[in-house]
């Protein structure tokens, strides 16, 4: 399972990664392994986005993962976030022992966002909103990597479904989710508005 999800990033359906490197690791007196690696990545923003992140930032960003690797419990656990805006989203894995079925393995993928210091709502709501549709719209893609590489480590045909095909319904899924999300912050800073009274003479 840790050859796996250590193998995760260099497959085809991780093309958004550029590079990949360990910049610690250790043996903790628990006999627990953590990792922490060096990750770029392409990063590509709205428009709406471009004007308020700096236009550096809007192409690629570099990205932190720690991963724990427990031997005891047979857990193994990630929390990613990126370096340029590390206070605006934290995403977590966790591979475990199903606990009914120990044949299995349990995955697990979380994300939050907080207010990271952007103090104007209305574009909070924004980046909120696009950023969990776009952490949603690529579970498909992940998944099928992980099929992908885990078919790999066993010697077995791979997923039928291309790499194209994969990336063009995340695509198209991402751009749904934004529209949404865009209509939504215009409706709030429509609704925030103050409004004027009509008077009759």
């Amino acid at each position: 399972l840790n050859k796996i999800c250590y193998k995760l990033r260099r497959q085809a359906f991780q093309r958004h990664v550029l590079t990949e490197d360990v910049i610690h690791r250790e043996v903790t007196p628990e006999n627990k392994l953590i990792t922490r690696r060096l990750l770029t990545k392409t990063n590509r923003l709205p428009r709406w986005a471009e004007k308020i992140f700096p236009s550096n930032l809007s192409r690629s960003v570099f990205i932190i993962e720690d991963s724990i690797v427990d031997p005891k419990s047979k857990t193994f656990t990630t929390f990613t976030w990126n370096i340029n805006h590390r206070r605006l989203m934290v995403r977590k894995m966790f591979f475990g022992m199903n606990s009914e079925t120990h044949a299995w393995t349990r995955v697990q993928r979380e994300a939050w966002i907080s207010f990271c210091g952007i103090r104007d709502y209305f574009f909070f709501v924004m980046i909120q909103e696009f950023g969990l549709a776009r952490f949603k719209s690529n579970q498909a893609k992940a998944m099928k990597g992980l099929e992908y590489t885990l078919a790999n480590l066993q010697g077995i045909e791979g997923p039928s479904r291309t790499l194209k095909d994969t990336a063009k319904e995340a695509t198209e899924k991402a751009k749904e989710t934004a529209l949404a999300a865009t209509e939504k912050a215009k409706n709030l800073a429509t609704a925030a508005a103050p409004q004027k009274s009509s008077h009759f003479v």
